[in-house]
């Protein structure tokens, strides 16, 4: 009787076991006649995304001639024409990217006593062309710059490629 009780025993703990091991093969033939498509090789076909239509963007920027640091007239307009082409690429990049404007207000005893705002522009423009510079009056300076977005879309082109799926096979 102890000998049988033992031989059952035996048979219990073989028993999980071999159950274990059924549902592990299982799982596996499974998976194998199931098609995981990580069990296969894939082929990617990709496209390049092109908008429908580019803009032109243009701004404007602006200097004074007499406020420029210079021994002479010509010195300070040659600085004058450098601050405003200057200018007008921070108004394309205000363009571009946006303008970032933070603003804080302090009150005591119920009165404003500080009323600050601040903007401020970060950016890279590229592929801009000057239209043209040119004097405004006396003393102000003026240049025009141009932003054709499909030659900015090519610079990305060249160093992002930005792409969608075309088509996928698998084998």
């Amino acid at each position: 009787m102890l000998e049988q009780a033992k031989l059952s025993k035996k048979a219990s703990a073989k028993h999980p076991r071999i159950k274990l091991l059924a549902t592990s093969l299982f799982v596996f033939s499974t998976m194998l006649i199931s098609g995981c498509s990580s069990l296969y090789s894939k082929h990617v076909e990709w496209e390049t995304i092109e908008p429908e239509r580019y803009p032109i963007l243009s701004a404007v920027g602006y200097a004074p001639i007499n406020a420029q640091l210079g021994v002479d007239e010509s010195s300070k307009e040659i600085q004058a024409i450098k601050a405003s082409k200057l200018d007008a690429y921070r108004e394309l990049a205000e363009q571009v990217y946006g303008q970032k404007v933070d603003g804080d207000q302090s009150l005591s005893n119920m009165v404003l006593v500080n009323n600050e705002l601040k903007s401020s522009v970060e950016g890279v423009i590229r592929g801009a062309r000057v239209v043209r510079s040119y004097p405004v009056g006396q003393d102000t300076y003026a240049t025009e710059l141009e932003l054709d977005m499909a030659k900015v879309y090519d610079i990305y082109l060249s160093t992002a490629k930005p792409k969608k799926i075309r088509k996928v096979t698998y084998y």
